[in-house]
């Protein structure tokens, strides 16, 4: 991690795309000081305050931090899988909060991609119709949508497994589809929660690399949820969830 990255200060302002001095690469996501308090009515629990976070155009990051500390939920909410007690979000440079439930849906389809520990495939479909799906929610044309599936499951090394449905997939197998799903439409980040965690180190390995070879080949930033922090080390920053505050730096142990 350069310490250009360490000391880059945050952009400020309406959320619009900006530059950030020192890099020229303009921030796709931005959350400004996030909260997030569940309530169940007997137990009242804030996860994090005061949470800020500026990802730029290809960008490599990873949130580590103990279990429970609420990385997943950080996730989520930078994805607009669920909104903040407190704080706002940026995607692209619309704010989140403004936007109807179909408008947050359409900018998550357009400009995000998600990768999760469970490949969450659908399992009666082949490998080439669940990478294609979201372009085909899109209203892509089939024939584009799936010859665009075809070709980056064949990046992928799945070229020949394209009729095969996940049941019929190794786990690693099942992963790289999962990866080719998120990245099929183009999105400026990619938001992947413990991305190679249900996978053997070998195979996690190498899932990790298609997705850094993916990232400098495309220019879609990376937001990776992990508690590898030999993978995290890879990335170009981390940040660790510490007692709900979000810091520069991996956690000691």
């Amino acid at each position: 991690m350069s310490e250009a990255n360490m000391e880059r200060p945050l952009a400020v302002g309406s959320g619009a795309e900006t530059e950030v001095t020192g890099t020229a690469r303009p921030t796709v996501v931005r959350a400004s000081g996030l909260s997030k308090t569940f309530d169940d009515g007997r137990l009242n629990l804030t996860v994090f305050q005061g949470v800020s976070l500026e990802v730029c155009k290809g960008e490599r990051i990873a949130i580590v931090g103990a279990s429970g500390s609420g990385k997943s939920t950080l996730l989520h909410l930078l994805g607009g899988l669920d909104s903040p007690t407190s704080g706002e979000i940026w995607v692209q440079g619309a704010q989140m909060s403004k936007l109807s439930d179909a408008a947050r849906g359409d900018l998550r389809n357009r400009a995000l991609g998600f990768i999760y520990q469970f490949h969450h495939l659908l399992p009666e479909f082949t490998a080439l119709e669940n990478v294609a799906m979201p372009l085909l929610i899109r209203r892509v044309a089939r024939a584009e949508a799936y010859e665009r599936s075809r070709a980056l499951l064949d990046r992928v090394g799945l070229g020949a497994r394209l009729r095969h449905k996940p049941g019929e997939l190794s786990g690693g197998e099942r992963q790289r589809a999962a990866v080719a799903r998120a990245l099929v439409t183009r999105p400026a980040c990619v938001l992947a929660d413990e991305p190679t965690g249900n996978l053997d180190g070998h195979t996690a390995a190498r899932v990790f690399e298609l997705m850094l070879e993916l990232n400098r080949e495309l220019g879609t930033s990376l937001v990776v949820v992990t508690h590898d922090l030999n993978l995290a080390a890879r990335m170009e920053r981390v940040m660790s969830l510490q007692e709900g505050h979000l810091v520069e730096g991996a956690a000691a142990g």
